[in-house]
């Protein structure tokens, strides 16, 4: 039986209870449109629920946020001990039935068991979770707990359960050790109900500058945005000689050290310049003091690199005690630790089991979210091995650590390797699970060169071109695709379309199937993805140029889960204009429908013809796509180009693109402008493309 409604539940702090709604979103959110999140109970009313605000403002649930918890702690308490328990219940029933009847989907919540008073001797989550008629998640932190201890656990939890007459939906067991893992894997080996088990990974609960910053309120004294989500591993007080502390830092130290300590300061950045040493995550200045004015002027004067700095009022043993206390906390813009979550979830989670339990209308709605998650997992499910060649750019490194965390595919650097980590460590990266390829391995270099010899010297290239061709990255990187050392590139952060397209077309080539290469973009509008082509690539096509973008592009749009419905786009519908553009776009219809006889095209249309039903009635009343099309073929690029950069700005539509289309393995650009989201995306898309490479 499938469910509308799931409970989360954990009985005490950093169970993993965000985490594992975080991932079950996730899986919400890529199937269905409007889904829900719900806290029967919060800490206070007066303080924002992390949580809630978490999943409002991540998942842009379209809520808000006094619709996403009934009560508070203290609210609850009273009426249970008023003997109100029932008119509690009754409450919470009535706004989860409201937003049941309004949304596809609703994700609650509990409250952490050691939040309440211990006199509550019954588990209240479960109750409300058995009057919800919601499945029920519970988690059980690993952390303290012998295996014995874990599995007792386990078995108790789901007894009270089916006692009560719910449904137990599944159990994660978080922050299992190696040996715990083994053991447990043997004792629940085929027990029912599913139960996840999550092993412990370190860098989600290591605190970041962020949690120092809210924590400690400390100042900001040199902190950049994305300096402020770097992780933390250790403390350590600079209570030495700089000859001997620098002996005693390591990786990612946060260093206490007064402001007039200008020796420790500038060993510790001489430390980050020198890879002898390891780089610290930041320096914090105890007493709310100051380096010397001189001592700033050296650090503002450092290029590429600093050391973010932080100030607080106490001395330093209260702020190492005071930083001994303080929790770590994944935020809406905890990119590292989400994607980590994320891989983690995925990695151990039937996922599709998960989904085949959810209940959904069949519907045609695809958001941009949506879409998003569902890239992600088509490229999760076939990994492949992505070539990115641009690894002196910070951007590239960080979508690369996403993509990696995430699981969604393995990530293959050009670069210098001691270089390479020296910046990516020195950034707060980790990017170890990246392989790194040297562009001047001389083994490498002579197999490129020739090869590229051969395939151009009918064309007049000298082997001496061959090989200053090849020490050009963009042809390394995809010499790399075509002889399978990777199964796809993305480029064009710091290069031309140009230095991307050239070399693909000279080594790659196009598939048997297409003489040319074109682009699509998906254009994610509110509740649905269409797909514009050719919006970047070729200025003018001819008819039989026109008609292969149009095959081109519904293949695209078929292997990302979009059923093609094709509109040729002109300036009249059907057979009520004539002119050579027009016939163009008509015979172009004919080419493309001659050589797929079961492709669902129509043109010449109009574009509100094209998306319109009631326009689409009276013009083409018979058309299987006039209405309903979700595939667009411009005539051309000067209308393409305008339309899709219209489309985007006037509707705020996301645009995600160029996809580069009819090469035998693909190669796609990115804007030089591009943000680090634009990034993992096309990695992703490049990813699903190289598997549906035959």
């Amino acid at each position: 039986m499938k469910t509308k409604s799931l409970f989360i539940s954990a009985q005490e702090i950093n169970a993993g209870m965000l985490f594992v709604s975080m991932g079950m979103m996730e899986i919400l959110k890529r199937n269905l449109h409007r889904v829900a999140f719900f806290r029967p109970i919060i800490y206070k009313r007066s303080v924002r629920d992390e949580d809630i605000h978490f999943m409002l403002s991540r998942y842009k649930l379209e809520m808000e946020y006094e619709d996403a918890f009934g009560f508070d702690v203290e609210e609850v308490e009273h009426m249970i001990a008023s003997n109100k328990l029932g008119e509690l219940i009754n409450q919470l029933i009535q706004k989860f039935k409201k937003l049941e009847s309004k949304y596809d989907f609703v994700l609650c919540e509990g409250i952490r068991r050691s939040f309440l008073n211990a006199n509550i001797h019954f588990d209240l989550n479960m109750k409300i979770a058995q009057n919800f008629g919601s499945p029920y998640i519970n988690i059980i932190n690993a952390k303290e707990r012998s295996v014995q201890e874990i599995y007792e656990n386990v078995m108790i939890e789901n007894e009270n359960f089916l006692s009560l007459g719910g449904s137990h939906f599944a159990t994660f067991i978080n922050r299992l050790d190696i040996l715990k893992h083994e053991e447990m894997q043997q004792l629940l080996l085929g027990y029912e109900p599913k139960t996840y088990l999550l092993k412990e990974v370190q860098e989600l609960s290591l605190l970041s500058i962020q949690d120092v910053l809210d924590s400690l309120g400390a100042t900001e004294v040199l902190i950049s945005k994305e300096q402020k989500l770097r992780s933390i591993r250790k403390v350590r007080v600079a209570a030495l000689t700089l000859d001997n502390f620098l002996n005693h830092i390591e990786e990612d130290d946060l260093v206490i050290v007064p402001a007039d300590r200008s020796d420790i300061i500038l060993g510790l950045l001489g430390a980050l310049y020198s890879k002898n040493y390891p780089n610290i995550s930041a320096i914090i200045f105890p007493f709310d003091m100051r380096a010397h004015p001189n001592i700033n002027k050296l650090i503002a004067g450092l290029e590429q690199f600093n050391i973010p700095i932080m100030a607080v009022p106490t001395d330093t043993y209260e702020t190492a005690k005071n930083l001994s206390q303080v929790h770590s906390r994944i935020r809406v813009n905890s990119q590292r630790k989400i994607a980590l979550s994320l891989g983690l979830f995925n990695a151990t989670v039937d996922t599709a089991y998960i989904e085949q339990k959810i209940a959904s209308a069949s519907s045609d709605v695809m958001t941009p979210m949506m879409f998003e998650y569902k890239i992600f997992e088509l490229a999760r499910v076939n990994k492949k091995r992505i070539v990115l060649p641009e690894s002196s750019d910070e951007r590239i490194l960080r979508a690369a650590e996403i993509v990696i965390l995430r699981d969604v595919a393995d990530i293959i650097l050009i670069g210098k390797e001691e270089e390479l980590r020296a910046n990516y460590q020195r950034l707060g990266l980790d990017l170890s699970r990246a392989a790194i390829v040297d562009q001047d391995d001389p083994k490498l270099i002579k197999e490129f060169s020739e090869l590229f010899y051969e395939m151009r010297k009918v064309k007049g290239l000298s082997y001496q071109a061959a090989e200053d061709a090849m020490s050009k990255v963009n042809y390394f990187a995809t010499m790399m695709v075509h002889l399978g050392y990777a199964d796809g590139m993305v480029s064009g952060a710091i290069h031309s379309t140009g230095d991307t397209i050239r070399p693909a077309m000279q080594i790659i080539k196009t598939t048997p199937q297409s003489s040319l290469v074109s682009s699509l973009f998906f254009m994610c509008l509110e509740t649905k993805v269409l797909v514009y082509g050719d919006c970047a690539i070729n200025q003018d096509p001819n008819a039989e140029e026109l008609a292969q973008i149009a095959l081109s592009c519904a293949e695209t749009a078929t292997a990302f889960g979009i059923e093609p419905k094709v509109a040729m786009l002109s300036y009249s519908t059907g057979e009520s204009g004539s002119g050579v553009d027009v016939d163009k776009v008509r015979e172009a219809t004919n080419r493309a429908k001659s050589k797929n006889p079961n492709l669902l095209i129509e043109g010449p249309i109009q574009y509100d013809a094209a998306v319109n039903k009631s326009v689409a009635l009276s013009k083409l009343p018979n058309s299987k796509v006039a209405g309903e099309a979700n595939v667009f073929i411009f005539p051309d690029l000067n209308t393409g180009n305008n339309t899709y950069k219209a489309v985007q700005r006037s509707s705020g539509a996301v645009a995600i693109g160029p996809i580069l289309q009819g090469l035998r393995k693909p190669i796609n650009d990115l804007s030089r402008g591009c943000l680090v989201a634009d990034i993992v995306n096309t990695i992703a898309i490049t990813a699903i493309q190289a598997g549906q490479v035959k």
